[in-house]
């Protein structure tokens, strides 16, 4: 492990492998560049988290894992091997981001997400525009969401509570709560109350 930053503060217990970077230091102005980790994180080799960030309890990271500056990420939070968190990111507790995912700036993120290998969150409608900075968002998705497989979301789309998105979607508009979509363009085809579990293990899988 190496500090970059005087800024860092640390909650113990840690277990943290050699060749992670904490309190890398970024190039954005930004008022608070304290880097806060919370008790019992586990951060494996490769990771690096920018300063400015504020990470709750329980926090586990795979591999080459980064996270930018200015995140507010909740407790019980799991980002997986090669994955990016990018800055601005509002992120809750016990979500799940697997490997390979890249979270673009300024996306909220609500308890109890899973994001599947392969997701990729945008946040520039006006790409190359001179102004685009300015408008950017990322998508916002709802608690208990689960995001499927190699799905592309969109910028400010709303991903409603407990919504299932099947693997290789690419999210265009605002799916409503409890709903299962997939497609490009991901359309909605049934509530997750309409699924069954093929292999009999239970009779509803999101009851």
């Amino acid at each position: 492990m190496k500090v970059l930053s005087g800024r860092v503060q640390l909650g113990p217990p840690l277990e943290i492998d050699e060749g992670v970077l904490l309190g890398y230091p970024t190039g954005r102005d930004i008022p608070d560049r304290w880097l806060v980790i919370g008790p019992g994180a586990r951060l494996r080799s490769g990771t690096v988290l920018y300063e400015g960030s504020v990470i709750g309890a329980d926090f586990q990271t795979g591999h080459n894992v980064i996270v930018r500056e200015e995140n507010r990420i909740g407790d019980h939070v799991a980002i997986w091997s090669n994955s990016v968190v990018d800055y601005g990111c509002v992120i809750g507790h016990r979500v799940k981001i697997h490997t390979g995912v890249y979270v673009a700036q300024f996306t909220v993120i609500e308890d109890d997400v899973f994001l599947a290998p392969g997701v990729i969150i945008t946040n520039d409608i006006h790409p190359g525009c001179t102004e685009s900075k300015r408008c950017m968002r990322g998508p916002t998705i709802r608690r208990g969401a689960q995001i499927g497989g190699n799905v592309t979301l969109l910028p400010y789309v709303e991903i409603g509570e407990r919504a299932l998105i099947g693997a290789g979607s690419v999210v265009t508009k605002d799916i409503p709560a409890r709903t299962v979509a997939y497609g490009n363009p991901a359309r909605v085809v049934c509530t997750i109350d309409d699924l069954t579990c093929e292999t009999g293990l239970t009779d509803k899988p999101y009851r």
